[in-house]
């Protein structure tokens, strides 16, 4: 019996990433969903190739522009993820979330109750609703399954270890386009500068987010919550390769290092063939980077937004979101070169230390709509002051 599958955000990169690994083992799956927001002309093809009967399709132009198109007028296309339960009569065997940033927190929370098995990839999720995710995961006695190289490959070298048993857990980074150059260039960092990651193709956002090192913020957060490891214990080190992806020290004296290529089919294509026997064929061991790992500490006066970590509490909070909320916002200003590189880390710094937003460390989600309606009132905020 084939598995049946859903994809939310099936035209961004780890979509599409999955719809490649599936293309080849097409007789073993049925994809009964597909989602994007407005990548229509690949959306098309995906729906084309699996004969995917629902999609949905979130920007309104692109939705009118594909429910005209007469090939697809057999299909069920919806305008928004309130149809998700109209779609589902029985669970799916496996779900990949993947929309980008908050927007993909509701579809992500509401889909849970509808599959086996899910994959979440949308960091934004995890970072401010993972006391709500985690809730409708034991409610509905659904598999999680991290995405992120760095959470996968924790998961993976903790089968079988207790999380008592850990002392540290060390992230790697890059390091990103901008960790060799000094400290007094930083002010004249430009939009393309800042867009040039040496190992991995990923959208803007990620990409500024990796060059002042605010992803790693965000999975050391990541870390922490789907974990349940204090911050004390999650440490960053720098390594330009990204060849490896985690250390754990255990209390025991030993230490699990988990490398793999810089592919995120590797992740991807182990959570699909979770305790299968379909091996993924890969490169030979790199004895070169083995041999030249060059891990080192984070150079704090060149990331600064790294400090944000200290200034978190272990319990889950809504401060979380004021992070993402005013970072994301912050990270559009200058993309659209209205602030400039190093004025992203500074203003976010001064953002989040605001009496205003103290408040929000003591204040667990309660829902998607508490995190919404902040998520909201940050970014009008950032919009409307001066920092």
């Amino acid at each position: 019996m084939k598995k049946k599958i859903a994809i939310l955000g099936s035209t961004g990169s780890i979509g599409k990433t999955l719809i490649d690994i599936l293309k080849k083992d097409k007789k073993n799956f049925e994809i009964v969903l597909l989602s994007s927001n407005k990548n229509i002309h690949e959306l098309e093809k995906q729906a084309d190739l699996f004969k995917v009967k629902n999609l949905i399709v979130t920007d309104k132009k692109s939705y009118l522009r594909i429910k005209s198109i007469r090939k697809l007028k057999k299909k069920k296309i919806f305008n928004n993820f309130l149809s998700i339960d109209k779609i589902f009569k029985n669970k799916v065997d496996y779900v990949m979330s993947s929309i980008s940033g908050l927007e993909g927190l509701s579809p992500t929370i509401n889909i849970i109750k509808h599959t086996k098995k899910i994959a979440i990839a949308n960091k934004e999720a995890i970072i401010c609703g993972w006391n709500i995710i985690q809730n409708e995961l034991n409610k509905n006695k659904t598999e999680f399954i991290p995405i992120d190289s760095e959470h996968f490959s924790i998961d993976y070298a903790l089968k079988k270890n207790s999380q008592k048993n850990i002392e540290n857990i060390f992230l790697t980074a890059s390091g990103g386009p901008l960790k060799d150059l000094p400290l007094n260039k930083f002010k004249s960092v430009k939009i393309n500068d800042a867009l040039k990651h040496p190992n991995w193709k990923m959208g803007k956002k990620i990409s500024i987010d990796s060059a002042t090192m605010m992803n790693k913020v965000f999975e050391i957060i990541e870390a922490h919550k789907i974990f349940n490891i204090s911050y004390k214990k999650l440490k960053i080190l720098i390594h330009p390769k990204s060849y490896v992806h985690a250390i754990i020290k255990f209390n025991d004296g030993m230490i699990k290092i988990i490398a793999h290529d810089t592919s995120m089919t590797i992740p991807i294509h182990n959570s699909i063939y979770h305790d299968n026997k379909n091996f993924l064929k890969t490169k030979n061991l790199n004895i070169k980077i083995l041999n030249n790992l060059n891990l080192s500490k984070v150079d704090y006066n060149k990331f600064p937004l790294v400090k944000i970590i200290s200034k978190l509490t272990n319990a889950n909070s809504l401060f979380e979101t004021v992070i993402v909320a005013a970072n994301d916002e912050l990270v559009n200003h200058f993309l659209n070169k209205r602030i400039k590189f190093i004025d992203l880390s500074n203003k976010l710094l001064k953002f989040i230390s605001m009496n205003e937003f103290k408040k929000y460390k003591r204040i667990k989600p309660k829902n998607i709509e508490s995190i919404e309606k902040l998520n909201k009132y940050v970014r009008f905020k950032i919009n409307n002051i001066s920092i």
